[in-house]
């Protein structure tokens, strides 16, 4: 079983769109009235396994702060203002897809960074903090984000949109935590590092399967009386992750040596997802669909541009060797 769940996850590439055919045919020909009971569950695989892997700790050690800097001011600096922006011109009557668009750009940072920066040979070390600053930042910075930016256009609640960030965020990062500290405890730090950790982050993929298969299930009938928009979602998609790999890469090369350059790279341009669609579809009711639809297409974005830079590192970076 691990095997094949270690397959899926190395080719979210294909999974994701099979996941998301497999839910639009569903929604068109059966009734999705029950499946909205799935969205508890299926958050609660995608998250609670991240949280499990999460190491906090290393945000407390030191060594690269103009990294970490430069990360933040480009993932809450820019990016947030730079999807809104987007969202409003692509989407000027569709206020959810926007409210989709900017959710995809506020929460940085996913287990897909620090996998992405091993890959390409950047500073691993940078890469673990800025998935858990980014992460803690994000959560908290969500709400009054969408707030500030989209408040008149939306019905929103800040104390529900709060309380869902604690319910999907904190509540499994304080569960993963102590179930760390139980594996580390019962087995000891290497064997959990080695043996344990890396099987939750399949875990994870599930929920993310199962959470995209259930927003292409209630967005379907919207998709097949009208399938353009699937494209119009795609064209500000590309833009912005081709703007952000732009950007973090100029910024990179001129203050940074290589390795943290390429942890600022995927710290900036790689988005949590999964925090995002959770909060797309569990915060802002049936609208939230719409929302959820941006997020999904998203990940195929992401995870192709992800994998496309990293056959580029070695001419957009010098290779000169750095420990990572």
């Amino acid at each position: 079983m691990w095997k094949f769940l270690k397959q899926i996850t190395k080719n979210l590439t294909v999974a994701i769109p099979v996941m998301m055919v497999a839910g639009f045919i569903y929604g068109v020909v059966a009734d999705t009235s029950w499946i909205k009971s799935l969205i508890v569950p299926f958050t609660f695989l995608m998250v609670y396994p991240m949280m499990v892997t999460l190491k906090i700790k290393k945000v407390f050690e030191g060594g690269d702060g103009k990294a970490q800097l430069l990360t933040q001011v480009i993932n809450f600096g820019i990016i947030p203002f730079l999807a809104f922006g987007f969202g409003i011109f692509f989407f000027p009557d569709k206020p959810y897809m926007a409210l989709g668009l900017l959710l995809a750009g506020l929460v940085p940072t996913s287990g897909m960074t620090i996998s992405w920066t091993g890959f390409a040979k950047g500073n691993m070390s940078a890469a673990i903090k800025m998935t858990v600053i980014g992460l803690i930042c994000g959560s908290l910075a969500t709400p009054f984000f969408v707030k500030a930016l989209m408040g008149t256009a939306i019905e929103m609640s800040l104390v529900a949109v709060l309380k869902q960030i604690v319910f999907i965020v904190f509540l499994p990062m304080v569960l993963g935590y102590a179930t760390q500290r139980f594996f580390v405890k019962k087995y000891g730090q290497s064997d959990f590092q080695k043996i344990i950790a890396p099987k939750f982050p399949f875990l994870s993929t599930l929920g993310v399967l199962g959470i995209v298969f259930v927003a292409l299930a209630l967005k379907a009938k919207t998709i097949a009386a009208a399938p353009e928009v699937l494209l119009n979602i795609l064209i500000p998609l590309v833009i912005l992750y081709g703007i952000n790999f732009t950007l973090s890469t100029m910024v990179g090369k001129c203050f940074l040596k290589r390795g943290d350059a390429i942890a600022l790279v995927y710290g900036s341009v790689m988005r949590n997802l999964s925090i995002a669609l959770a909060i797309a579809i569990n915060a802002f009711g049936p609208q939230g669909s719409d929302a959820a639809l941006v997020i999904a297409l998203a990940y195929i974005v992401q995870v192709q541009s992800a994998a496309w830079y990293v056959k580029f590192t070695g001419k957009i970076f010098d290779f000169s060797p750095e420990v990572a």
